[in-house]
């Protein structure tokens, strides 16, 4: 509240106010976004008695000449128990409307017959089972496809084993399922999924008909990531205004002429709001009955959304550039959490994403502590990274300066570079820049998945390799920005040299931490193609920087780009080369 100012924060009251008036006001009289947004029209009263109740629909009676003469004027017309929409996607989608408000219809009618498994013969028990590819068969030369057909038919070989007739029951009576029946509606399956997975209660129990039986959808990760992460993103907004307004209004002054060190000044700012958070967190883990060892996977993102608050508020020079940033950062973060979580259960790429964690113990799945690793150890290492990025340079000089956003970045960067070890750090900064590399590539590979072949492929090679090029010369062009002379063609190749074996260290440690599980899977051997002859990839990484810090040197900002494309072309020639000899074998 004090970081509004006085003339900011009566408004805020009034529409917090207004907000509670008007949620109080949608509870009572339920939203109506979509009132009669479709114009049906219908030749007998009795058809629109099926429709009308839906107030998406505006129902108009006429004779079946001139619904037909007039059909463009509506979206969609129901003559002799046939339905005709227009050509348009309102059209379409009026169509789709009508179907659904039909099955809520047949529902009904079927809900009152005497006989309810007469009406409803069929009752399906979904249970959800978990594939398991063996992905080392293929290393071991074994055959994982479908035989090929041949021209006789199987003959069946194996015992018979005899299996009871089911109980004509379902183990619920008979007039709550008849009430289940009438409140569905034809209703979505998908909104289904919604309350069952808020409520944790089904009106037909471990049972569903077969109209209502759709194959298993993400639905329920885009719930959770509003659940979740949004109000901990919200949250950690107040943090970042916070750090801006102190820096605006020069209050952050004071703090640094007490004897407090930088480390409990950023410590006694963050702790309320990361208690906040798991409150917050911890009343939703309550109210939705789950367990409370979902927090466990929510403390890295917590901490991650944190620590890059407080990098986004020290270097934003207004408010105007705080929200740009802020913007940015959360549809990239949000996006990194919830993109991969849509496969959980199907590959273990989904467990990149702490969130598919949170879907696994919601579902009532277990998961291993080497799990727990893969998943969130990149928002522990790149939080503590950029918590201690914070903590070096949370002085006056940098606090206050009004530089650009990437001379500031620069000048960040350069503060952890030791000017007597400037080898050890280069060495030291790549390595601890790998976690930011994973993730950056990790968010590219989930980007291009969907996309038609070859152009995923190359697009994945492209930004893979330009996204390491990128993070290698961060050290040198730091260097470069604080003392130019510094790079000498002897220098260039001993920064080279530290920058090649520092990120071809932090990226094999990583590797092997958190990607150990899949080692032996067919993409495992493409993954770590390269562990067993490591001066392949040193050579690499040090003819990458080498490039770039060429054309830094010779041409400064100017050839600093061209060095960066060149390696990022020479980094794709190599690795197009190890994956083609990879297929080929």
């Amino acid at each position: 509240m004090g970081t509004m100012g006085k003339n900011v924060l009566p408004l805020a009251l009034v529409m917090l106010v207004l907000l509670v008036v008007v949620t109080g006001f949608s509870a009572t009289q339920g939203l109506h976004l979509q009132d009669g947004i479709y114009t049906l029209g219908v030749d007998r009263a009795s058809v629109g008695e099926i429709f009308s109740p839906d107030v998406r629909f505006t129902v108009y009676q006429a004779d079946d000449t001139t619904l037909w003469s007039s059909r463009e004027c509506f979206d969609a017309i129901v003559i002799g128990g046939e339905v005709w929409g227009s050509d348009t996607d309102k059209g379409r989608a009026a169509v789709r409307a009508l179907q659904t408000d039909y099955e809520g219809y047949l529902n009904q009618v079927y809900a009152q017959e005497s006989d309810l498994f007469a009406a409803y013969p069929l009752w399906i028990d979904v249970q959800n089972i978990k594939s398991e590819l063996d992905f080392t068969a293929t290393l071991a030369g074994q055959q994982v496809a479908a035989p090929i057909r041949q021209s006789r038919p199987p003959v069946p070989s194996g015992p018979i084993i005899e299996i009871a007739t089911p109980a004509p029951t379902l183990g619920i009576p008979e007039s709550e399922i008849r009430q289940g029946l009438v409140q569905s509606q034809g209703s979505s399956s998908q909104i289904t999924r919604y309350s069952e997975l808020l409520t944790g209660e089904s009106p037909f129990g471990d049972y569903t008909i077969p109209s209502q039986l759709t194959p298993p959808l993400p639905f329920d990760t885009i719930i959770l990531v509003f659940v979740f992460i949004f109000p901990l993103y919200f949250t950690s907004q107040f943090f970042m205004m916070s750090i801006m307004n102190e820096r605006l209004e020069r209050k952050g002054e004071v703090l640094l002429t007490t004897p407090l060190h930088p480390a409990a000044i950023i410590l006694g700012k963050a702790l309320p709001y990361f208690l906040l958070m798991l409150a917050i967190s911890t009343l939703l883990i309550l109210w939705l009955g789950a367990s409370l060892s979902i927090l466990l996977p929510l403390l890295p993102v917590i901490l991650f959304f944190l620590s890059s608050a407080l990098i986004i508020g020290m270097i934003s020079r207004s408010f105007k550039e705080l929200s740009f940033l802020s913007i940015f950062f959360s549809t990239v973060a949000t996006a990194y959490l919830f993109f991969p979580s849509i496969f959980a259960n199907v590959h273990i790429i989904s467990l990149i994403s702490p969130l598919t964690l949170v879907v696994l113990t919601l579902q009532g799945e277990p998961y291993t502590v080497i799990q727990y690793l893969y998943s969130t150890s990149l928002f522990y290492l790149t939080s503590a990274v950029l918590f201690y990025l914070a903590l070096v340079n949370f002085r006056e000089d940098r606090l206050f300066s009004q530089v650009g956003l990437s001379e500031k970045f620069q000048d960040f960067i350069s503060t952890t570079l030791s000017r007597k070890r400037p080898y050890v750090s280069l060495f030291v900064l790549n390595a601890l820049l790998i976690p930011f590399v994973f993730m950056a590539q990790m968010m590219v590979l989930v980007l291009f998945f969907n996309l038609p072949m070859p152009l995923s492929l190359v697009l994945l090679l492209v930004f893979a390799a330009f996204i390491e090029e990128f993070a290698k010369s961060i050290g040198i062009l730091s260097l470069h920005h604080r003392d130019s002379s510094f790079l000498s063609w002897k220098r260039l190749v001993f920064a080279s040299v530290a920058t090649a074996a520092g990120f071809l260290f932090g990226e094999k440690l990583l590797t092997f931490l958190t990607l150990s599980q899949i080692t032996e899977s067919v993409f495992g051997s493409i993954l770590f193609l390269s562990l067993g002859v490591l001066w392949l990839p040193f050579l690499l990484h040090f003819g990458g920087v080498l490039i770039v810090g060429t054309g830094l040197k010779l041409k400064g900002r100017t050839g600093y780009i061209v060095g960066l494309m060149v390696a990022t072309l020479v980094h794709c020639i190599y690795n197009l080369y190890f994956i083609l000899g990879v297929l080929s074998l």
